[in-house]
């Protein structure tokens, strides 16, 4: 099997991203654990979330291949770098290690076994996203925002069901970027997706007026990036320092969304913004939590 191909199908950076929201949330709940302790707990939750996180990539690329033809012919599937045959048996495994895992995780760290669960469900939603999902437009990226959101509340259930609310607001930040990317992509591979009949907002409602939705969206996300500054959260200076360019970026993003001449060149610069807005608000989160 191809490794290059390999990873860039897992697309590694956003199960990467995905496991600093389980730190977050485990750093701000396990306040008294011992050092080794948290660092395995850490390891090993984290290891979990990025194995769904690129099982559910994977199979997205398997459902998505002939949108991709269209869309993005550079992907691996479509490319022939990588074949339908390889992609699946990379599935396999990625999603196996990450049952296993689960299981590990609370015999190791003497847990409940209520994240085996939660990993069945999480890795369930990734297969049913890529084959129904996905079609369902906005529903589907609800579905996927919420999925990648929910490790920061995740990381926090280990220790129990008092999460601090804080938590919750970094959720919606992140939750509120991801749904207004995940519209703005759907303007953005709108070609692709009315062959393979994909509902999205874009095709619905049209352009301009998903453009409005998703800059509600991002809306959002900017009210509730604030909103912890004034919580007990551990480290609010840290958090201060990356908040600012953080909202910078996203607010760049809201008026480039309002003032878009809806092209595919500018709906691909918003969803790289609201990319990195939401890359810059967990590391602010992240910060927050030292």
């Amino acid at each position: 099997m191809k490794l290059k191909a390999s990873i860039e199908i897992m697309r590694p950076l956003n199960g990467l991203m995905g496991c600093v929201t389980i730190v977050v949330g485990i750093l701000n709940t396990r306040l008294n654990d011992a050092p080794s302790s948290l660092t395995l707990h850490i390891v090993l939750a984290c290891l979990m979330y990025f194995l769904i996180v690129s099982s559910a990539m994977i199979i997205n690329d398997i459902y998505d291949f002939k949108i991709d033809r269209i869309n993005r012919p550079g992907r691996p599937i479509p490319s022939g770098a990588l074949s339908l045959t390889e992609a699946k048996a990379l599935y396999g495994v990625t999603l196996g290690l990450a049952m296993l895992t689960a299981v590990i995780h609370p015999l190791l760290l003497n847990l409940g076994f209520v994240n085996v669960f939660l990993a069945l469900f999480f890795g369930s939603v990734g297969w049913l996203y890529a084959a129904y999902g996905k079609k369902s437009g906005f529903m589907g990226n609800v579905i996927v925002s919420f999925s990648f959101s929910f490790g920061l509340i995740y990381g926090a259930f280990f220790s129990g069901f008092n999460i601090p609310y804080f938590i919750y607001f970094f959720f919606i930040t992140t939750f509120s970027l991801l749904v207004a990317r995940e519209i703005i992509k759907g303007c953005e591979d709108i070609q692709g997706d009315r062959v393979e009949d994909v509902r999205t907002l874009a095709i619905i409602l049209g352009k301009r007026k998903a453009t409005l939705v998703s800059a509600g969206f991002t809306m959002l996300a900017i009210l509730f990036f604030v909103l912890p500054v004034f919580t007990p959260i551990i480290n609010p200076h840290a958090f201060f320092v990356l908040m600012i360019p953080g909202v910078g970026t996203v607010l760049y993003a809201l008026i480039l969304t309002l003032s878009s001449n809806l092209s595919q060149k500018e709906f691909s610069k918003i969803s790289l913004l609201l990319k990195a807005g939401a890359f810059i608000g967990l590391f602010a989160f992240l910060l927050a939590s030292i």
